[in-house]
C-alpha cells in the first residue's frame, strides 16, 4: 500500500513512517498542506494520515477542499484535540477515522487496516484466487498449499494485482505505487519484481501477462 503522511512533527513522522515501512508500505511525507496538495495532485494513494494543526493551515480545510474536488482516498485524522465536537466535525467533513494523540502505533496500524478493508468492501483479510491464499496484513502467501516467502515489494506488487485482476498496470503506475517520491526507480527494477512474482505464481492458475507498450495484467486461467 502507498500512504501519504501529513504531519509537521518530524519525530512523530519518522516513527510512523518507520513502522509503516517495516510492514512493507510506501510512505510519502508532507510537513505542510502545500506539500500535501502537491503530492495528492501528482500521486495515487491508498490512505492519507492527516494531522490537523499544520504550519500553513488547518488539515480539516485541506480535507474539505479535496473531498469537494472528488478525492475518494480514505483519510485518518491525527490530532491532539480530543473533544467530541472535534471528532464529529472531522468525520462530517469526510474523514474515515479519527485517532487522538498520543496513540499506540499498533492501534494506528489496526485502524489503517480496518479503513482499508472497508474501502475494499471486505470483512476478511485473506484473498483466495487461482490456487493461492494471500494475507496482505500478515504478508503470508501459499501457492497450492505451499508457503512462499516474498520480499516486501513483491508482496505489495501481488496485492496490487489481486485487488484489480484484469486491469492493466503500466510500469510507471507500478513504480508510483511501489516506491516513494524520493526513490530513484528504473523500468528495469519493475521488470525484475514482476519476473520474481511470475516465478512464484507459476504453480497456480494465475499469470502476469505482458502487454507490449502498455504494461502488465494479472490473468486467471482457472
Amino acid at each position: 500500500m502507498k500512504f501519504l503522511l501529513v504531519e509537521d512533527n518530524q519525530e512523530l513522522a519518522n516513527a510512523i513512517g518507520s513502522r509503516m515501512r517495516l510492514d512493507g508500505h510506501v510512505v510519502d511525507h508532507a510537513a505542510k498542506l502545500e506539500d500535501a496538495s502537491a503530492f495528492v495532485a501528482t500521486g495515487d494513494y491508498d490512505l492519507i494520515l492527516l494531522d490537523i494543526m499544520l504550519p500553513d493551515g488547518d488539515g480539516r480545510v485541506f480535507l474539505k477542499q479535496h473531498r469537494a474536488n472528488g478525492l475518494s482516498t480514505p483519510v485518518i485524522v491525527l490530532t491532539a484535540r480530543s473533544q467530541v465536537s472535534d471528532r464529529i466535525g472531522s468525520l462530517d467533513l469526510g474523514a474515515d477515522d479519527y485517532v487522538t494523540k498520543p496513540f499506540d502505533h499498533a492501534e494506528l496500524e489496526a485502524r489503517c487496516r480496518a479503513v482499508l478493508r472497508r474501502k475494499s468492501g471486505i470483512a476478511k483479510t485473506t484473498i483466495e484466487l487461482g490456487g493461492i491464499v494471500f494475507d496482505p496484513v500478515a504478508g503470508h502467501l501459499t501457492v497450492r498449499g505451499e508457503t512462499v516467502t516474498l520480499r516486501n515489494r513483491e508482496l505489495r506488487l501481488l496485492e496490487l494485482f489481486l485487488n484489480a485482476p484484469g486491469q492493466v498496470f503500466s510500469k510507471q503506475k507500478l513504480a508510483d505505487r511501489l516506491f516513494s517520491y524520493d526513490d530513484d526507480v528504473s523500468e528495469n527494477a519493475i521488470e525484475v519484481y514482476v519476473g520474481r512474482l511470475r516465478r512464484h505464481l507459476m504453480p497456480s492458475s494465475l499469470k502476469i501477462t505482458t502487454l507490449r507498450g502498455l504494461g502488465y495484467r494479472l490473468d486467471h486461467d482457472g
